[in-house]
């Protein structure tokens, strides 16, 4: 973020008190912040406040006859890199959405050719009303990215979605729209994320405890360094990366149709899932019931997905995961080796390691090399594992070329 420039509107309403804390973090990461204010927004924090955390006169007005007599409104919007909403009222969506321009922020939305991010914030019944449901709909049909809401307790007293999204997590996510110039800058990365269900009967399956996490941040990373990403989740609980394409499937078999039919064009293959390596063989068309004291399952494997790419005549650069209880690098080193592939990254899992949890550590291997990224959120984790992958995939890029022209 070092030099954006950001410019946060403040609308009506109480979680308006976090907005400070977002200016101050933004600048933290580098970022210049000029702040716009609505009428409403000014009820609830002052002026000088913001003033004071980002160094610039805040702006609250259309008709302010200084800065308009150099069309400021235009000049504004034309300096925004970024524009971000936060807290965004269901009053301020539903004129976003209509296109108004009745204050300054409004026009400035409609002048700006920046992307804009929103992070609404009210009560949950106003979050879920109807009207709300279809301005947050149109809006993003118009390219518009939703920041949250988030779930908890609310002011009101009530508890429930609709809550701002803290200004950290805010931080992360305005990151996802100033893309421009970062490593992987104008390629594409196919990324593969969660577990997959394999079915045993209609209301049952095997499955495994991968969270989607690791793989949803390494999505998420892959777009802050200017990638396009397709990102092929199995069942998960998780908001989809801003800017990232999310592709659901459920079984082993869903996942490789998916992949395969995705990865035509792709730059970079990054297989975070927790892929079944057996499923039932012949799966029930009804509930099984307990008619005995065991049950015995026929189990098959299931195609290797990360295996079929990186066998592919003309495939992409090939990154894997391991996930190891023991013997963590030799087993990883030696799924990198028989899959034949250019990266592998490896952690260890078990009861209280990985699974479920907000950080990770990661063994990266090369046939080569090897490189350890200490214990850190997964997000700055898949941020350091991606810069790793723009390294690499540019070196082999460089390889392959040098080695065309000596063959020429």
């Amino acid at each position: 973020m070092q030099g954006k420039r950001i410019l946060l509107g403040v609308t009506g309403g109480i979680a308006a008190y976090k907005s400070p804390d977002l200016v101050r973090r933004l600048r933290e990461r580098g970022a210049e912040v000029q702040v716009v204010m609505t009428a409403a927004a000014r009820e609830f924090v002052t002026a000088t406040t913001f003033q004071a955390v980002s160094g610039r006169a805040v702006r609250t007005d259309l008709w302010d006859a200084a800065a308009e007599a150099a069309m400021g409104h235009i000049e504004l919007a034309r300096w925004a890199e970024v524009v971000l909403i936060a807290p965004a009222s269901a009053d301020f969506l539903a004129r976003l959405a209509t296109g108004q321009a009745d204050d300054l922020l409004a026009t400035l939305c409609l002048a700006t050719e920046a992307p804009i991010g929103v992070a609404p914030a009210m009560n949950r019944i106003m979050w879920a009303n109807p009207a709300t449901r279809a301005n947050v709909a149109t809006l993003q049909q118009r390219g518009i990215q939703l920041f949250g809401p988030g779930e908890g307790d609310q002011a009101c007293g009530e508890v429930g979605e609709g809550r701002m999204l803290e200004p950290l997590e805010l931080v992360d996510r305005v990151a996802t729209l100033l893309i421009g110039g970062g490593p992987l800058q104008g390629r594409r990365v196919l990324i593969t994320a969660g577990p997959t269900r394999e079915r045993i009967d209609p209301v049952r399956f095997i499955s495994n405890r991968s969270s989607g996490k690791m793989g949803f941040a390494v999505a998420q990373a892959a777009r802050e360094a200017g990638a396009e990403v397709i990102l092929v989740s199995g069942p998960v609980s998780l908001p989809t990366p801003p800017g990232v394409r999310r592709v659901d499937v459920e079984s082993a078999a869903d996942m490789l149709a998916t992949v395969l039919r995705e990865v035509e064009g792709i730059d970079i293959f990054i297989s975070t899932a927790a892929v079944a390596d057996y499923r039932p063989a012949r799966p029930a068309n009804q509930k099984i019931k307990k008619t005995s004291d065991t049950l015995d399952l026929c189990m098959e494997r299931t195609s290797d997905v990360l295996a079929t790419v990186a066998a592919r005549p003309k495939r992409p650069f090939v990154v894997g995961f391991a996930a190891e209880t023991e013997s963590v690098e030799q087993n990883a080193r030696l799924k990198l080796l028989k899959k034949n592939l250019d990266m592998i990254a490896a952690n260890e899992v078990g009861h209280d390691k990985a699974f479920d949890c907000e950080d990770n550590q990661l063994i990266v291997l090369w046939r080569n090399a090897r490189h350890e990224l200490g214990k850190a959120s997964k997000l700055m984790l898949a941020r350091e594992l991606v810069g790793l992958i723009a390294e690499s995939f540019d070196a082999a890029r460089a390889g392959a070329g040098q080695r065309d022209t000596a063959l020429a």
